[in-house]
């Protein structure tokens, strides 16, 4: 039975020696399509696949964890990820998804802190993490790729910013109206009933994205389901009128406008009152 078992724990060796290998990673195309990566030099491809390893992470399986050190950035390669920031109640909320051809971990490039988010693999991923030093080392050398990873940490930034306006100002209901147009516009495929979400998402995803509960969005979705906008068709989210979700959604993006316009007159007005008061008094 031990000697059956020897081959097999050979060939597993010889499988983490070759995925190590920077000829093994030069050969995932993945890699040289990053747009990230397009003007590198041949010296700086080197460098970079030295330090590559790719993993491959199982369903639920952590990438990384809060309080982790941030020694790597990671590019994902096939899969999806899921970061999510855990609760002091044990509470999860959904910051965001990563799709194939993203990096992730980005912030370990501007300071070196512990991790303060989770990463996980929201289906079976495959990963290529790359060593923080080398990666800040060609940012040094290559503007394209300094000016790339600027912009990421830019583009995420906003999408964090907007979805913080959005609880701040919004109905569940309106939060969640943006994000299935969101959705659809992001992984929408055509369908015979209308545009069909292409990812799997439960009814807690979609509660821990908007900051709601289960039951609330659980609630939403039925009256959209009643009111035809939406339909389920095997666990497949199918937005039936992008028209009418795109007009819905578009006059709920001004509230937070006219909430600041009503705090200014009210904050204008006060000002008045009090030094028509003063003036009063003197």
């Amino acid at each position: 039975m031990l000697r059956s078992l020897e081959p097999r724990r050979e060939s597993l060796i010889c499988l983490e020696r070759e995925l190590r290998s920077p000829l093994a990673v030069s050969e995932f195309w993945h890699l040289r399509n990053c747009s990230l990566f397009l003007r590198l030099t041949d010296l700086q491809w080197a460098m970079l696949e030295r330090s590559a390893r790719v993993r491959v992470y199982p369903r639920n399986s952590a990438v990384y964890l809060p309080r982790d050190d941030d020694h790597s950035v990671f590019l994902l390669v096939s899969g999806r990820i899921r970061l999510c920031s855990i609760t002091p109640d044990g509470k999860q909320a959904i910051l965001a998804f990563v799709e194939p051809g993203e990096l992730f971990g980005e912030l370990a490039l501007v300071h070196q802190n512990a991790r303060e988010e989770r990463a996980e693999a929201a289906v079976d991923a495959t990963v290529v993490q790359l060593a923080r030093t080398t990666l800040v080392s060609l940012m040094e050398q290559s503007p394209h790729l300094s000016l790339g990873v600027t912009k990421l940490i830019g583009l995420r930034r906003i999408r964090i910013e907007r979805r913080l306006r959005s609880l701040l100002f919004r109905s569940s209901r309106d939060r969640l109206l943006q994000l299935l147009m969101d959705l659809a516009d992001d992984y929408g495929q055509p369908h015979p009933l209308g545009v069909a979400i292409g990812i799997s998402v439960s009814h807690q995803d979609l509660a821990s994205i908007i900051g709601a509960t289960r039951e609330t969005v659980t609630h939403v979705l039925g009256e959209l389901v009643h009111e035809g906008v939406l339909k389920v068709v095997r666990r497949r989210l199918i937005v039936q009128d992008m028209a009418w979700l795109r007009n819905e959604v578009a006059p709920s993006l001004k509230v937070p406008s006219a909430i600041a316009t009503k705090d200014a007159e009210f904050s204008t007005k006060a000002l008045r009152a009090n030094s028509e008061k003063k003036s009063n008094r003197k």
